[in-house]
C-alpha cells in the first residue's frame, strides 16, 4: 500500500506546480472511513476479507434527472463517496469476480458497510466483463487467405485485399455505431447465418427515440456495410461467434481490477437527452478551460435535430430544437459535433440534408425537393480567391449552427464545403476550422462573422496539395495553377505538386505555430494525418503533409484504421488506432517533408506506437478487440494526471484511456454502470481552478446509436453522461 503521507507531500507539490490549491481532505490510512456530511463511506468485506478494487455504486432518482455516482475501493476495501446532492440513495457493489450485491438505502452522512457477493460460477462474473473480452472471442479469416476470391472462392469479397483491411472493416463497419460484445449482441435468438442475416435487416421504426426517422438508412448501411466483407463469408463469422458462445464457451482472458492511480477515480453521472443518440459533447473553451464554469453541458443529437443540455449543478437536463425548412425543429437536421467559443456559445456542424434524402431514400421513397444550393460566391472566381483557387461546384449539404445562450438564438450558416468536426484556432480571428469534407479543409473567421455577417469575407478553404516536385523546384511553396497538379492517385509527376483526397474526421489546432492538424480515415488501412498550413495569404500559401504510419516489409502496416488527433503543447501529434495503438507523431524528426517522396510514407521516424492493454482479435497480432474512436490531448490538467496526458475512449471498455505523460503507462478508468459506456468525443473543463481535483473533470457521453443496447434495454433511460475526476487517493473528499 502507498505510503499516505507521501502521496499528500507529492500531490501538494504537484498542485502548487500548476497553480492549483490543495485539495480539502487527503486521507491519512485508518482502520475506519470518517462519515462525511455529503458523503458515504465505508468498507467493502468480501468472504475472504475486505475487497480491493470493486466499485460502489450509489444511484438516485430524487433529483431531476437520475444520476449515479461510483468510486473504487482501495487496498483496505474501504471507499468514499463525495459530494452528493441531499436525496436517497440505492447502494451496492459490483466487482470482476462478483455479482452484484443487493442494494441498500441510505442518504449522505452515512457510514455503510458492504458485503460483496463472490459470482457463483465463471459464466455468472463474466457477464460484468467488458464488451471487448467477449468480442475477442471472434475468429476472422488468417492473413493466408487473401486477398479475397469472391463467392465461388473463398467467400470473401475481392476487394478485401489483406486481413488488415478485413480487420479494419469489423471496426469501422460494424462497430462505428455500438458495442459487439455486449449482451445484447451475444446472446440472440437465433445465431445461425440466416439469423444474423434477418437481423441486419430489421429497422427501428419511424419517430424511434433514439435513432429518429433514420432506421430503414441504418438497416441499409448494415446490409452495405456485411457485403463489403463477403456476405456470406461476413455472416458466418459472426454466426459462429455467437454459436460458441451460445453453447457455453467463455472469454479467454479475465479483466483485471483497478489497480494504483485507477482507483482513484471518482465517476458522477447523469442521464440526459430523452433517449436520443449522443454523437458528442463540450463543455467548455477548448482554449480556455474555465470558460462556462459550473455552465450547461451540450451535446448533439444526430438523429433527432437537437442540442441537447446538462445542468450538472441542478442535476437537470433538457434540449433544445435545430430549426429549418420553416420550421421550429427540423427533424432531419443532423447535427455532429459541437464546440463551444469564448463566449459560451456553441457551434454545431449539420449534414442535414443528405440525411433526410439518404432516409427517404431507404424507404423507396425520391424527394423531388432540391438539396440545398451552395452560395454563388463558392464557385465565382471573378470576385473569391478561394473559388479562383478551387471552386466548390454542385449541391451542399452541410452547414454550421451557432447557439447562444444569451439570446437563446440559432444563427444558421451554409458553407461551400462539407462539415463533421470543428475546432477553434488560437488566431486573433477566432477561426473555426471544419473536417467533414473529402477535397478541402475549410474554416469560417467567426469575429469577421460577427462583425459583418458577411460570409464571403468570413469562409474559405484550401484544397490538399502536397509539395512534391523534385528539389530543383520545390520552394517550399505549391504552385498555384490547378491544372498543374497531379491528380489524387495519379503517378507522381516531379514536375507538379500532388492533390490528394480523404475525408477528414477528427481535429486540433496548434496553439502555436497556426496549423490544424486532421485524422485522415479513409482509406482506413493505412489511414493517416494531415497537416495544414494557410501561411500568411491563404489561399495561395496553403500548403499541405501527410504522413501515413510506417507499411513494414511484409505488406501490413505498423497501425491503422486512425481517425482522431491530438496536438499537445510541444508540438507532438497524437492519435488513436483502431488497430489499438496510441500513436504519437514528432515532425521535427522527419528527414524528408517535401519532394517527389513526401506522400505518406516519407517520415516512419517520426511515429511512436504504444499497445494499449487489452484482450486482442484472435490470430491477428496485436490488433485490439477495443476500438479507439477519438482522441484528445489534456493540455491543462484537467484531468489531474498531468499537462499534456493523452486521452481516448475505449468504445468496446466501458473506459477513458489515458497515457501517463511521463511514465507512459496506459490506465484504464472504466465506466461499470450502466454498462455499455461507449463514447467518441470528451474534453475537460476547470470549474474552480482553488478547489483542487473537485474543481475539475473530463466530460464524454455515451454515445452508441442503439441506446436500448445498453444495461436496462429498453429501460435504461439513456444515454448517459459522465464526469471523470481524479482524486490524489480513494479516500479524498
Amino acid at each position: 500500500m502507498k505510503n499516505p503521507l507521501a502521496s499528500a507531500l507529492f500531490t501538494s507539490v504537484s498542485l502548487l506546480a500548476v497553480g492549483m490549491a490543495l485539495p480539502p481532505t487527503v486521507h491519512a490510512a485508518t482502520t475506519e472511513v470518517p462519515v462525511i456530511a455529503d458523503g458515504i463511506t465505508g468498507v467493502v468485506s468480501g468472504s475472504k476479507g475486505p475487497e480491493a478494487g470493486v466499485w460502489v455504486i450509489v444511484e438516485t432518482e430524487d433529483t431531476p434527472t437520475r444520476f449515479i455516482k461510483i468510486v473504487v475501493t482501495d487496498d483496505s476495501g474501504r471507499y468514499l463517496v463525495p459530494e452528493l446532492p441531499k436525496a436517497k440513495y440505492k447502494v451496492w457493489v459490483r466487482g470482476y469476480g462478483l455479482v452484484d450485491s443487493k442494494p441498500v438505502e441510505a442518504n449522505p452522512g452515512t457510514r455503510l458497510n458492504l458485503t460483496a457477493v463472490p459470482a457463483p460460477n465463471a459464466k455468472a462474473a463474466a457477464q460484468y466483463y467488458p464488451a471487448s473480452y467477449w468480442y475477442s472471442m471472434i475468429r476472422p479469416p488468417a492473413a493466408g487467405e487473401f486477398p479475397g476470391t469472391g463467392p465461388d472462392g473463398n467467400g470473401i469479397a475481392p476487394l478485401m485485399k489483406t486481413q488488415q483491411q478485413w480487420l479494419a472493416h469489423m471496426s469501422e463497419g460494424c462497430q462505428l455505431c455500438h458495442q459487439l460484445g455486449d449482451k445484447a449482441t451475444r446472446e440472440l435468438t437465433d445465431n445461425s447465418v440466416e439469423g444474423w442475416a434477418e437481423r441486419l435487416r430489421k429497422a427501428r421504426s419511424e419517430g424511434d427515440p433514439a435513432v429518429g426517422n433514420l432506421g430503414h438508412s441504418y438497416a441499409t448501411d448494415m446490409q452495405n456495410n456485411i457485403t463489403r466483407f463477403g456476405a456470406a463469408r461476413g455472416l458466418k463469422m459472426f454466426a459462429d461467434w455467437t454459436d460458441r458462445i451460445e453453447k457455453g464457451e467463455l472469454p479467454a482472458e479475465t479483466p483485471p481490477r483497478p489497480t494504483g492511480i485507477e482507483r482513484n477515480v471518482v465517476l458522477s453521472v447523469w442521464d440526459w437527452a430523452n433517449g436520443n443518440q449522443i454523437h458528442d459533447e463540450i463543455s467548455t473553451d477548448r482554449r480556455n478551460p474555465t470558460v462556462n464554469a459550473n455552465g450547461l453541458v451540450y451535446g448533439v443529437s444526430p438523429s433527432t435535430g437537437y442540442i441537447q443540455w446538462l445542468d450538472p449543478v441542478k442535476n437537470a437536463a433538457g434540449q433544445i430544437p435545430i430549426p429549418g425548412d420553416g420550421k421550429d425543429h427540423n427533424e432531419y437536421a443532423y447535427p455532429h459535433n459541437p464546440m463551444l467559443d469564448e463566449r459560451a456559445r456553441v457551434w454545431v456542424t449539420d449534414s442535414s440534408r443528405g440525411r433526410q434524402i439518404a432516409s427517404y431514400a431507404a424507404k423507396g421513397v425520391t424527394l423531388t425537393a432540391p438539396l440545398g444550393v451552395r452560395a454563388e460566391y463558392c464557385t465565382n472566381e471573378a470576385t473569391n480567391p478561394y473559388a479562383k483557387y478551387y471552386p466548390m461546384p454542385g449541391n451542399n449539404n452541410s452547414m454550421a449552427h451557432v447557439y447562444d445562450p444569451a439570446t437563446k438564438k440559432i444563427d444558421s450558416i451554409p458553407t461551400c464545403y462539407g462539415t463533421h468536426h470543428l475546432t477553434f484556432g488560437y488566431d486573433q480571428d477566432n477561426t473555426l476550422f471544419f473536417s467533414g469534407d473529402s477535397n478541402v479543409a475549410g474554416w469560417i473567421k467567426t469575429k469577421v462573422y460577427d462583425q459583418t455577417h458577411d460570409l464571403q469575407k468570413a469562409e474559405g478553404w484550401c484544397p490538399m496539395v502536397l509539395d512534391t516536385k523534385e528539389k530543383a523546384a520545390a520552394d517550399g511553396r505549391i504552385t498555384p495553377d490547378r491544372t498543374r497538379w497531379n491528380a489524387p492517385g495519379a503517378p507522381i509527376d516531379p514536375t507538379k505538386d500532388t492533390r490528394i483526397t480523404g475525408f477528414l474526421y477528427g481535429m486540433d489546432a496548434h496553439t502555436k505555430d497556426g496549423t490544424i492538424w486532421y485524422g485522415k480515415n479513409n482509406p482506413s488501412v493505412p489511414s493517416g494525418i494531415v497537416r495544414l498550413d494557410r501561411g500568411l495569404s491563404p489561399p495561395e500559401t496553403c500548403k499541405t503533409e501527410y504522413y501515413e504510419p510506417p507499411q513494414r516489409a511484409d505488406g501490413t502496416y505498423a497501425a491503422f484504421d486512425a481517425r482522431g488527433i491530438g496536438i499537445d503543447t510541444n508540438g507532438i501529434a497524437w492519435t488513436t488506432f483502431g488497430s489499438g495503438q496510441i500513436g504519437s507523431f514528432d515532425r521535427s524528426k522527419c528527414k524528408v517533408m517535401r519532394g517527389p517522396t513526401a506522400t505518406g510514407q516519407h517520415c516512419p521516424e517520426g511515429w511512436t506506437f504504444h499497445d494499449v492493454p487489452g484482450p486482442k482479435i484472435p490470430g491477428a497480432g496485436n490488433v485490439s478487440a477495443d476500438w479507439f474512436y477519438l482522441n484528445w490531448v489534456d493540455t491543462y490538467d484537467t484531468l489531474g494526471l498531468g499537462a499534456n496526458t493523452p486521452l481516448t475512449v475505449g468504445s468496446n471498455s466501458d473506459s477513458l484511456v489515458a497515457m501517463l505523460p511521463k511514465t507512459n503507462k496506459i490506465v484504464h478508468f472504466t465506466v461499470p454502470y450502466p454498462m455499455g459506456f461507449y463514447s467518441r468525443g470528451l474534453d475537460g473543463r476547470i470549474d474552480d481552478p482553488k478547489t483542487g481535483w473537485k474543481g475539475r473533470g473530463i466530460w464524454a457521453s455515451m454515445g452508441t446509436f442503439p441506446v436500448w443496447h445498453q444495461e436496462g434495454g429498453e429501460e435504461g433511460r439513456g444515454p448517459q453522461i459522465v464526469k471523470f475526476q481524479v482524486r490524489p487517493d480513494p479516500l479524498a473528499h
